[in-house]
């Protein structure tokens, strides 16, 4: 494959497809508060993974409180909704047409992503798929966004990601990737010095905006 005609649009998941992160600030709060890890415990752990979580921040907990929290977890996502992001999955189902490679790199485990994908109708529309359980390094360790680009063996300099995390900008910034800011969760005025262009949601975007974004 021609690496230089390889380009790829990469997606996170939660809050840049799924208006999820409300719904995790709520459950990540009220843990926080109930394992003793102050207030707005959410906002410190956005866009990472859950080895990272347990490593950061359990790592001197007893294996009953670790096996709490993951169990907490687990269930948790179980049972979440996915309320889309205005026109997302058009917005991905547009750019697949148009033939470029599109992925998910996203910092959920796998049982979350498949629960999904089946209730989004998903299945089959990523050309490569990211998850915490085929790295060692989550987010902002750019080793996701270059897995992704690998799989393709596209340059990373050939991608655009859209990211709402400050980890996840970090990640596909250091990864050489060119990254559209989603406003969904952190407010645009905060996102615009560390990404190409920023878009509260993708009502409004079309193939030929990404095209100029490719230029």
């Amino acid at each position: 494959m021609d690496t230089i005609k390889t380009t790829a649009v990469l997606f996170d998941f939660d809050g840049v497809l799924v208006n999820t992160e409300p719904i995790y600030d709520t459950f990540w709060n009220e843990a926080g508060a109930r394992y003793g890890l102050g207030e707005n415990f959410a906002s410190k752990i956005k866009g990472t993974t859950m080895p990272y979580v347990m490593e950061t921040y359990f790592s001197d907990a007893s294996e009953e409180t670790k096996a709490s929290v993951l169990q907490e977890s687990n269930e948790f996502e179980k049972q979440m909704d996915f309320p889309t992001i205005d026109g997302a999955l058009d917005f991905v189902y547009n750019v697949k047409k148009e033939g470029f490679k599109v992925g998910l790199v996203t910092s959920s485990q796998d049982f979350k992503m498949e629960r999904a994908f089946s209730i989004l109708s998903l299945n089959n529309v990523f050309d490569t798929i990211v998850t915490a359980d085929r790295i060692t390094k989550g987010k902002p360790d750019p080793m996701c966004y270059l897995l992704a680009a690998n799989d393709w063996n596209a340059k990373p300099e050939n991608c655009i990601v859209f990211e709402d995390s400050f980890a996840g900008i970090k990640a596909a910034t250091l990864a050489g990737m060119r990254v559209i800011g989603v406003s969904s969760t952190i407010p645009a005025e905060e996102l615009s010095d560390k990404v190409y262009d920023v878009i509260p949601d993708f009502s409004s975007v079309s193939v030929s905006q990404l095209l100029e974004w490719f230029k």
